[in-house]
C-alpha cells in the first residue's frame, strides 16, 4: 500500500511538473506573439507614411523610378506577408528599399529642404526608432523562447509538443554587409 502510494506521488509531480513545463512554454511563445504584435503595430503606421513619403519625393525624382518602385514593392509585400517569418523577410527588403530612398534624396537639395518631406522624413525616423525598441523586445522574447526549448528536459516537452526555435528580428547576411558599406551620395 505505501508503495502505490509513494507510486501515485511520484506520477503526480511528473505530471505537474510536465503540465509546469508545458505552460511556461506556451506562456513564451504567446510572449514572443505578443511582441510581433507590437512590431505589427508600428510597420503598419510604417506602412501608411510610405506612400505619402514617396508622393512628396515623386516630383523630384521622376528620373529615379526604379528606386520609387523598389520602395512601392516592398512596401506592398511587407503589406500583403502573412506569419510572423514572412513579415520579418518582407520588413528587411522594405527597410533596405528605404534606405536606398534616403541615399537618393540626398542628391536633391531642394526636396531636402520642402516642409512636408521634413515632417514625413522626421516621422519615419520616430516610427524607425521605435521599430528598433520592439524588435529589441520581439527578439528577447523569441530569446528566452529558444532557450527554453533548447534547455533540458523542456526539449523533450518541447519537441513532445511541436515547440520549436524561432527566428529572429535581424538585419540578415546581406542587411549587415549593406551597413558595412559607406552609402553612395549621387549629385
Amino acid at each position: 500500500m505505501v508503495a502505490l502510494l509513494i507510486i501515485v506521488g511520484i506520477v503526480l509531480v511528473l505530471v505537474f511538473w510536465g503540465v509546469a513545463i508545458y505552460n511556461g512554454l506556451v506562456s513564451l511563445k504567446n510572449n514572443r506573439e505578443n511582441a510581433f504584435a507590437d512590431i505589427d503595430v508600428q510597420l503598419k503606421q510604417r506602412h501608411d507614411l510610405v506612400p505619402q513619403l514617396l508622393g512628396a519625393v515623386k516630383g523630384y525624382m521622376e528620373h529615379e523610378r526604379g528606386t520609387l518602385e523598389a520602395v512601392t514593392n516592398a512596401r506592398q509585400r511587407a503589406v500583403q506577408a502573412t506569419g510572423i517569418n514572412e513579415k520579418i523577410a518582407a520588413e528587411k527588403d522594405l527597410g533596405a528599399a528605404l534606405q536606398g530612398l534616403n541615399i537618393q534624396v540626398e542628391a536633391y537639395p531642394d526636396l531636402k529642404a520642402s516642409q512636408n518631406f521634413m515632417h514625413l522624413q522626421q516621422e519615419i525616423s520616430d516610427i524607425e526608432n521605435k521599430l528598433a525598441a520592439v524588435r529589441r523586445y520581439f527578439n528577447s522574447a523569441t530569446k528566452e523562447l529558444n532557450i527554453a526549448i533548447q534547455k533540458f528536459p523542456n526539449n523533450i516537452f518541447a519537441g513532445m509538443f511541436g515547440f520549436t526555435t524561432q527566428p529572429m528580428f535581424d538585419l540578415g547576411v546581406a542587411g549587415r554587409e549593406q551597413m558595412d558599406v559607406a552609402p553612395e551620395i549621387k549629385f
